[in-house]
């Protein structure tokens, strides 16, 4: 099975681009499942109803989401109504919309997908290594192979979650810092794993982000309005080839931009 993993979208400009070459890229590389996350999408901050149906006609099977995860006022009602396809973090307060991880078939297959956020220099929500162990014991017996989304400050955090879980995940990726790392490999235990997948977003700025507004944030310190970046779009990804002999295993992780 091949699990094509999209790094944040910034923008609707990103949609746009998946929605013009996503299932062509499918294709080429025969992938089975796309999973993408869309918490950036809506100008940056938050995820529309809209922008999420244009993401998933666009060939996208699974949305992940992040800390701007309620940043759009109509997204709660749709998270509760499309918990298969859209997820948000599960160490929010079980109050919130939505839900924190989903079961979908892929080719006969039970894919267990999973959604976290990271608490290092994030919003300290419920601890997300304990939270994850509560999802893999309620879902025993109900998949065959998982995945997450870990979505994280500190590579450190996200470094740790992917040992913690080598052996017991076959793809473990992180999202939110929207610039790729160069560590992608398979864990000892069978575990595919890359630190943070990078964005999908116009390269013309700072993190998909207008540069100028950016810099003035920081020379001066006062309150900035960001907008989206100009500039070329481009995709980054991980693609993840996991085994279909059991024990599954994840055998080869390789980095994509398109």
């Amino acid at each position: 099975m091949k699990i094509l993993a999209i790094g944040d979208l910034v923008g609707r400009r990103s949609i746009e681009y998946l929605s013009g070459c996503l299932w062509r890229v499918r294709s080429k590389l025969g992938v089975d499942f796309v999973v993408a996350n869309g918490e950036n999408a809506t100008e940056i901050h938050g995820l529309s109803a809209k922008d999420a149906e244009a993401i998933l006609h666009s060939g996208v099977d699974l949305i992940t989401l992040g800390n701007h995860a309620f940043g759009c006022r109509d997204i709660g009602a749709y998270l509760d109504d499309n918990s298969h396809a859209i997820l948000r973090p599960a160490n929010y307060p079980a109050l919130c919309p939505g839900m924190g991880c989903a079961v979908r078939e892929v080719g006969g297959v039970r894919l267990l997908c999973m959604n976290l956020s990271g608490t290092s220099f994030m919003d300290q929500l419920d601890n997300p290594f304990g939270v994850v162990d509560r999802l893999l014991d309620s879902q025993r017996g109900r998949y065959d192979l998982a995945l997450l989304d870990f979505h994280a400050e500190a590579t450190s955090e996200k470094v740790a979650m992917g040992l913690y879980l080598d052996g017991r995940v076959q793809v473990v990726f992180g999202t939110h810092t929207h610039v790729a790392t160069a560590d992608e490999r398979v864990l000892p235990g069978g575990t595919g794993y890359i630190t943070d997948l990078g964005m999908t977003g116009p390269t013309g700025g700072v993190l998909g982000t207008d540069s100028q507004a950016v810099i003035q944030r920081f020379c001066t310190r006062m309150p900035t309005r960001f907008t989206v970046a100009d500039g070329p779009v481009e995709a980054h990804a991980a693609l993840f080839t996991v085994s279909e002999e059991k024990p599954w295993r994840c055998v080869r992780v390789e980095r994509v931009v398109f």
